[in-house]
């Protein structure tokens, strides 16, 4: 039986939004999972993956640790022997594409977002378009979740062999199963998310406070990075905003919510997007790439710029000044455009095709 092995940075983001492909693969070959965290180990050991713990430093570049890196997964590569490596996120698939293209063992690469990264000058950039092209350049296809990210790459000669494109990870509509829309006058809006300056938490804030009352709530679900745990503690004492704190499982959540916002400044494909959008909720979204790709304008949500406040008030009014049956009409809509675009099955589909075509090339 032909092996994979898949890197990634953290074994919950696999089970939640790839386990589909993970099972997909399990019915097929021998699936190694090199990973820094016992969070989902039980699961996917119990699915029958087999587990190879691996240390990474998820923030920034360090040359040791990362050299270490690129070391750590050459040898696993030399004692697995894999037939196919398949990569996610941005070390795996810089240092384990480059493993895998010295070791002439064909990899997958999917870049899921680029955050900051490019929005960088001078020297850091010159090194981050580097070490991309070093990890990329023997990859037998890229998967990328959104246009503009594939043309960023392709304008700083990024290239691979192969690129695909797939709308994130899609979601899964059965755990994501449409609900009826809250009924009441109350309005719960639900920034879900890490609660950090790239997210977008100080525009909601920003909203928060000029339109939170007795009827609409400013609700936040998700970790709070520690500079702003002092300031959401204070914000939520006033009545500004709840903060529900982290939930592995989301689902209740949106279901209570009346409309999901979304106001990251960078997405590869929001999850919470389209997780809400599936719930059968209106959206709020920021009109970039990642976030574009899953709503309507009107019909399923409003969009606003990112980074700007003011106008993401403007697009909360507009939906305040909808009445409960437009905007459960709105949500509707939302489940129907998941349910034809973005079906988790259809992703996996991709993957499962590319695979099957790399592994019967080497016979």
């Amino acid at each position: 039986m032909k092996k994979v092995l898949i890197l990634i940075n953290s074994s919950g983001g696999l089970y939640d939004f790839r386990n589909e492909f993970v099972k997909a693969l399990l019915e097929k070959y021998q699936v190694y999972v090199s990973m820094p965290d016992d969070v989902k180990e039980k699961e996917l050991a119990a699915e029958g993956c087999k587990i190879v713990k691996t240390a990474i430093n998820r923030r920034g570049i360090n040359p040791l640790e990362d050299l270490k890196l690129y070391r750590t997964y050459s040898k696993m590569m030399r004692t697995i022997r894999p037939d196919l490596v398949v990569t996610y996120t941005i070390k795996p698939n810089i240092y384990g594409g480059f493993a895998a293209g010295m070791r002439r063992i064909p990899y997958i690469t999917t870049i899921t977002g680029l955050g900051g990264a490019f929005d960088r000058k001078g020297i850091f950039l010159r090194l981050v378009i580097t070490l991309y092209r070093m990890g990329m350049r023997k990859a037998a296809c890229v998967f990328f979740q959104n246009e503009e990210n594939r043309s960023i790459f392709r304008g700083y000669g990024i290239t691979a062999k192969k690129t695909r494109m797939v709308m994130g990870s899609g979601v899964n509509l059965e755990r994501h199963r449409y609900e009826e829309y809250p009924s009441g006058d109350e309005t719960h809006f639900l920034f879900v998310g890490r609660v950090m300056k790239e997210r977008g938490i100080l525009e909601y804030i920003e909203a928060a406070k000029a339109l939170h009352s007795d009827r609409v709530f400013f609700d936040i679900l998700g970790y709070c990075d520690e500079d702003y745990q002092d300031m959401l503690n204070e914000l939520e004492r006033q009545g500004v905003v709840r903060q529900l704190g982290f939930h592995t499982e989301v689902h209740p959540y949106l279901a209570a919510a009346s409309a999901i916002v979304v106001a990251s400044f960078h997405e590869g494909m929001s999850n919470a997007l389209i997780e809400g959008a599936a719930t059968g909720r209106p959206v709020i979204a920021s009109k970039i790439s990642g976030c574009l790709e899953a709503f309507e304008e009107g019909r399923t949500g409003f969009g606003f710029t990112p980074g700007n406040g003011q106008e993401l008030i403007r697009a909360m009014e507009k939906f305040l000044a909808l009445s409960v049956e437009e905007r459960a009409a709105m949500g509707r809509r939302s489940r129907e455009k998941m349910e034809k675009e973005f079906d988790r099955r259809l992703v996996t589909g991709e993957y499962m095709d590319e695979v099957g075509k790399i592994l019967r090339e080497q016979g």
